[in-house]
């Protein structure tokens, strides 16, 4: 959980405002989100946690990832306010406004984004680990991921960019950072299935939500 809170607050402090490229064959300039490149770690941890302890343990997890969101946005919020002492120049506080000063609008679409993301990542999985008894777990982590990404990324970028960035740029970073987070989930599966088979021997953990409540508010285990 600690690691899983760590990776999403530095993902979405760090980056969540620069816009990068690549230059691929036969295709041009591919743009993304630089903090992209990371965030996607938090989905594998999400799907370690489902897939070893269940949806309702996962789900608390999610909820302290939650609030560590919400702290970091309001203690962002007081910092970037507060008045400058006279010993900062106004370079300095311009740039400390430009890197955490996020607006409410971004704020907002981040939680909600991450929220609805998270809690369809590890409801898929779960479903499917019953589905598929078990089986084919590089199937249920893609497909999870699939699944979530496409839920934060339509929720995340319109409601946090759509006005502020043409709609050309908004369809392409959407688009860019959606294909390169699942092209990273794809990735990690070996690491996901060392660090699954680590915890299950570990633990001595397998568990299936064959009779789990799937509200998201419930934190009964």
């Amino acid at each position: 959980m600690a690691a899983f809170v760590a990776v999403l607050l530095c993902s979405n402090l760090i980056g969540v405002h620069k816009v990068s490229y690549v230059n691929l064959p036969f295709y041009g300039e591919y743009i993304y989100g630089a903090g992209v490149l990371f965030f996607p770690i938090s989905y594998l941890f999400g799907d370690v946690l489902t897939e070893v302890y269940g949806y309702a343990r996962s789900r608390k997890v999610i909820w302290a990832g939650f609030g560590a969101l919400i702290f970091a946005s309001l203690m962002s919020l007081v910092v970037t306010y507060l008045p400058a002492a006279h010993t900062m120049s106004a370079d300095q506080q311009n740039a400390i406004s430009l890197i955490f000063g996020q607006t409410p609008r971004i704020v907002a679409a981040s939680l909600f984004a991450f929220w609805v993301g998270e809690f369809v990542n590890s409801f898929v999985l779960a479903r499917m680990k019953v589905l598929m008894a078990g089986r084919f777990l590089w199937m249920r982590t893609i497909g999870s991921t699939v699944m979530g990404e496409i839920a934060d990324s339509l929720i995340f970028y319109p409601v946090a960019f759509f006005g502020i960035w043409s709609n050309e740029q908004l369809i392409s970073v959407m688009i860019g950072n959606y294909f390169i987070k699942v092209i990273w989930e794809a990735a990690a599966t070996p690491f996901t299935y060392l660090i699954v088979g680590f915890l299950k021997r570990a633990e001595h953990e397998d568990f299936f939500d064959t009779e789990t409540d799937f509200n998201p508010f419930s934190l009964e285990t």
